[in-house]
């Protein structure tokens, strides 16, 4: 998957830039191109997030309660075997609840909200499905995810940007060719990376039978895209 946008344009003389910015001069025309390159590959790792909102007259009611809820999810999820360095608090508000009444528009505090929300990080993706379920038993009633990912990208994202490199090149040459000139001399190179990432399969499954457990919620990982995009300047020569 790739994409490139070509600019042709004449070298001039520029006016002085900033201490930051490199004056690179060239007496030919110069072809700038961004190009795009995804490598995909199986994801190695998975991010879910899970937590409990609770309710009460008090604040201090609703953080208890949620103390004690949260207390039980993190248990489970350790009786799973998720390492604690994989359970990471990622968000803990408290805020006034009011009911609205449209027809006054008047407003009655009904209490306080307490959200308490772990992010954890899933090594073996096989056990998805599990986990979500373990998760919604254990009295989570917020789940984000499960996101998939690569935990090490270097080398995917060596690859993008070996391809990219490649095909900028063998694109100058040929602006270059069209132009009537036979070589390209590289003045500048930049990167930036993305990440693509599938959309997850949460469908509920079926009970068979009365007597049976529910199956777990079938998860496909898919693929992950990791992505370079590369901008390069050549000197037509």
């Amino acid at each position: 998957m790739h994409k490139a946008f070509p600019v042709l344009a004449i070298a001039a003389i520029a006016a002085p830039l900033s201490a930051a910015e490199v004056q690179i001069q060239a007496q030919n025309p110069v072809v700038e191109l961004t190009v795009n390159e995804v490598v995909r590959s199986a994801p190695d790792v998975a991010q879910i997030g899970a937590g409990v909102t609770t309710r009460a007259p008090t604040a201090q009611a609703a953080v208890r309660m949620n103390a004690d809820a949260m207390d039980r999810l993190i248990a489970r999820l350790k009786d799973l075997g998720i390492a604690r360095k994989d359970i990471q608090t990622s968000n803990f508000n408290l805020n006034p609840q009011y009911n609205y009444n449209r027809e006054t528009g008047e407003q009655t505090f009904s209490g306080y909200n307490v959200n308490n929300q772990v992010n954890v990080k899933l090594r073996d993706l096989k056990r998805s499905g599990e986990v979500l379920d373990a998760l919604v038993a254990a009295g989570a009633n917020n789940i984000y995810g499960p996101n998939f990912m690569l935990e090490d990208d270097m080398k995917a994202k060596d690859v993008a940007r070996g391809n990219a490199f490649k095909r900028g090149r063998q694109m100058a040459e040929q602006y270059a060719r069209m132009a009537g000139y036979g070589n390209v001399k590289l003045l500048e190179v930049s990167e930036s990376f993305q990440s693509y990432g599938p959309v997850p399969v949460m469908e509920r499954a079926i009970t068979v039978s009365g007597s049976s457990a529910d199956a777990a919620t079938p998860i496909e990982p898919g693929e992950v895209g990791t992505g370079v995009q590369i901008t390069v300047k050549y000197e037509m020569q």
